[in-house]
């Protein structure tokens, strides 16, 4: 069985010949430090995991003067500058959004492993008019990833996500908002002021329905929601009840209408909040993060309660079994993974999101004892 087809039949509850294992993003800083900076393609190969091509191809609604320039989408009222800004441990760019009405802001910073937000945009409640007003929304270049995807045939999932704003986000309305404004000034304010935090999600979903309505006969086999600021560790099951579901499932069911698979995913704590993600109906939930990478996920528990709504991603611990396990170790992790959550299939065993630090021989006995766990 081709690795497309293995992980396809596990989103759609078929039968696979053997677990499916794979990874989520492979991070620029691991291949150049631990693999000769080889391709991302090159990587799958080597170690012999289920290969996954990521891609995100966008552009602009017809007659709408919209353009793209540094990567981004930009317009007549909608023109975007950055600047470096000297500092002395990290890089950080500042963007200048530059519209009729007033000029927005934001700093992001990088290090050699990843970036972050220096200053949010939204920095007063009625900047969400401007967004509104004047940002483009992104829509799907469907001849751009049907092309990759004919390139790909069947030797690996493409992938893509619904689209975050732009320089820092997640795919989420809640988790977008969060990059947006701060994630705990904006848990704030659904005590403080709860109509302006919906009106704000309901600008962000505009801009994500919009893009979902643009993916008719793109050929991707399943799309990324959500994010981490959405987890039981960062806030309460009743906020993800009035906050969270009611924008992000109205996603979930919209792409459903154009035959788009999306995973739902939580990074972070998901024990408390399992049955309200299953109820929104992905395709897939990941990450399942255990205890040791800050998670609280019991996989054999979380498969007992959701694993016959929707296929598993992830579940192994990446952190403890990638850098200084032996070998025994690391086949030992995955068979637990498997007894656990594998039965009757709908789980792709993959580390529960990112890795930086990693020994790419224990990544390869991860993927060899994987292979090794047959249905």
């Amino acid at each position: 069985m081709e690795s497309r087809i293995r992980m396809l039949n596990v989103l759609d509850k078929k039968p696979v010949d053997r677990l499916p294992v794979t990874t989520h993003h492979v991070q620029d800083y691991f291949l150049k430090k631990y693999m000769k900076d080889i391709s991302v393609d090159d990587f799958f190969e080597e170690v012999g995991l289920d290969p996954i091509v990521w891609i995100h191809e966008i552009k602009g609604a017809d007659n709408t003067g919209t353009f793209i320039k540094d990567g981004v989408l930009q317009s007549e009222n909608w023109r975007v500058t950055a600047q470096e800004l000297p500092d002395p441990d990290y890089k950080t760019i500042r963007y200048t959004i530059h519209t009729p009405k007033k000029q927005l802001t934001m700093v992001k910073q990088c290090n050699e492993y990843t970036c972050w937000v220096g200053e949010h945009l939204v920095k007063e409640k009625s900047d969400i008019d401007v967004i509104a007003q004047y940002a483009p929304i992104e829509q799907c270049d469907v001849e751009a990833i049907n092309k990759v995807a004919a390139q790909t045939g069947n030797k690996a999932l493409i992938r893509g996500m619904i689209p975050s704003f732009p320089f820092y986000g997640q795919p989420g309305c809640w988790q977008d908002a969060a990059c947006l404004f701060g994630i705990e000034p904006l848990i704030m304010e659904t005590f403080d002021d709860p109509e302006w935090v919906h009106e704000f999600l309901k600008v962000l979903h505009h801009r994500k329905m919009t893009y979902v309505n643009s993916l008719d006969k793109a050929a991707f086999d399943i799309l990324e929601l959500g994010g981490g600021d959405a987890s039981s560790t960062v806030i309460s099951p009743t906020i993800l009840e009035q906050f969270v579901l009611p924008y992000d499932s109205q996603i979930i069911q919209k792409a459903k209408e154009f035959n788009q698979r999306i995973a739902y995913h939580t990074c972070g704590g998901m024990m408390p909040i399992l049955e309200q993600l299953a109820s929104m109906k992905p395709a897939a939930l990941e990450t399942f993060t255990p205890v040791g990478m800050g998670g609280d996920v019991d996989l054999a528990q979380a498969k007992r309660r959701i694993g016959d709504k929707v296929a598993m991603i992830g579940g192994f611990d990446q952190g403890k079994y990638f850098m200084g396990a032996s070998e025994q170790e690391v086949r030992s992790a995955v068979r637990k993974c498997f007894n656990e959550a594998g039965e009757g299939g709908g789980f792709i065993l993959s580390p529960s999101d990112h890795f930086f630090d990693a020994n790419p021989e224990l990544i390869k006995v991860f993927a060899d004892e994987a292979k090794k766990c047959t249905y």
